[in-house]
């Protein structure tokens, strides 16, 4: 073996050794008899599968204060701002801010993102950005780019021939943004124009739906109709739905049995969604995230996706999705083991499944990509935002991290040299989910 892994607890409770060789997991048992070139003593430590980001705009992250700051902090405010941003991109600039997050990532355990890319600029610079990125990444992070339509596909001229030259040059889903449309039928027109065409050329789709508290804003049944229509179960997703968290529950009861039925799968941002929906109320002010229980309780594939970081729309993050399932955990009021548990899936798992991510998990004959957490559960790791104290791609460790711990000389008290948070007053450790 090159590589085991002692005393590893996986996302289920499981306590196991992983064997690994040629970049694969080669062996699962409570304790391998072979010896490996090299060995890490998880020592109770929670080993998961990677981070997945389901959902991000990379041609614009790191770009806070360019041109200016998003003053009112709202979603048109920055869409204003990335339209006067636009002309102004430099390739080379946009490919130095998305390196710059990859690395974040990568110490972090995000090591696959699905990031949407605008293709309304006819001279695709951040697509060929992207595209570059992409391929300088590849040994070490998955990206998979959504080709766009920033400013509407009927609403912009030529966006739909950019989207099919973004396609040509090797971007991978089909996007969309219906609720930017000039009108509903125009918005339930580029549905199906969008989902025809990625039917037709085998893609598959992720489109902005209804990122609006208008609760008539219902693209997303539009969307889970031609899916269906077209056979596309399974390849299809909605992304931030958050007019539905407005929508009356007689509706949302129709709704959700036919995006099951239609195999469409959800992605809710609740960094973001928090923090730009429900901007029009006073109070009672409204959440603004999509009705994620409901959504996980009708059999729904749910993801949770960062959605920006420093970028005209967000002036924070770090690309850390532990703080995405924190808040995620905490707007859906999922705060029960189990739910803690499902949010840790939704930034695991689910993101892989959605994004058809090959040889992800943790079976044998999966990829040597795991993250092994300063934490014994995922219940635990999303409390602490564990640290990530070894990153592992294909077998080999590609970031490392020290313990949370610190020095605590408190009056009255004996110095404490090694205080580490996960080791302290483990008061839930039978009732954890995982």
């Amino acid at each position: 073996m090159e590589l085991i892994i002692r005393r590893a607890v996986l996302p289920d409770g499981t306590r196991t050794d992983i064997g690994i060789d040629q970049g694969r997991i080669a062996a699962l048992a409570p304790r391998l008899p072979a010896q490996g070139a090299e060995e890490i003593d998880a020592n109770g430590q929670l080993v998961t599968p990677p981070f997945v980001d389901a959902h991000f705009h990379m041609d614009s992250t790191l770009s806070y204060g360019l041109p200016r700051v998003n003053q009112s902090g709202t979603l048109l405010e920055g869409i204003a701002l990335w339209g006067e941003l636009k002309p102004t991109l430099v390739q080379e600039a946009i490919m130095e801010r998305a390196l710059a997050y990859c690395d974040w990532a990568v110490a972090r355990g995000l090591l696959a993102i699905r990031s949407h890319v605008d293709v309304c600029d006819d001279r695709l610079l951040a697509v060929g950005a992207l595209l570059e990125v992409k391929r300088r990444v590849a040994p070490y992070l998955d990206l998979q780019l959504v080709a766009f339509p920033q400013d509407g596909l009927l609403r912009s001229p030529g966006a739909f021939d950019n989207l099919r030259r973004a396609m040509a040059m090797g971007v991978d889903v089909v996007g969309g943004i219906p609720h930017f449309e000039r009108t509903m039928a125009d918005g339930a027109e580029s549905v199906r124009l969008l989902c025809e065409y990625a039917a037709e050329q085998g893609y598959r789709v992720d489109m902005h739906c209804d990122e609006s508290d208008d609760p008539m804003s219902r693209h997303i049944e539009t969307l889970a109709c031609q899916a269906q229509r077209l056979g596309m179960q399974g390849r299809v997703t909605g992304s931030h739905l958050t007019s539905m968290h407005s929508m009356d529950n007689y509706y949302v009861s129709k709704l959700l049995p036919l995006m099951k039925e239609a195999g469409v799968a959800a992605i809710a941002n609740p960094l973001i969604n928090i923090t730009l929906q429900g901007r029009h109320d006073t109070y009672p002010k409204r959440r603004g995230m999509t009705r994620v229980p409901e959504l996980m309780a009708a059999g729904i594939d749910v993801a949770f996706g960062h959605d920006c970081v420093m970028d005209p729309w967000y002036g924070l993050g770090s690309g850390d999705m532990l703080e995405v399932a924190h808040m995620g955990l905490h707007v859906a009021q999922m705060t029960g083991q189990q739910g803690m548990h499902a949010s840790f899936l939704a930034v695991t798992e689910t993101p892989a499944r959605i994004l058809g991510l090959e040889g992800y998990g943790i079976a044998l004959g999966c990829h040597a990509d795991l993250v092994i957490l300063d934490a014994s559960s995922t219940v635990e790791a999303i409390r602490l935002r564990a640290s990530r104290r070894h990153v592992i791609r294909r077998g080999k460790v590609i970031a490392s991290s020290p313990a949370q711990q610190a020095e605590l000389r408190l009056p009255g008290r004996p110095a404490v040299t090694d205080f580490r948070l996960a080791e302290h007053h483990r008061v839930v450790r039978t009732g954890d989910a995982s």
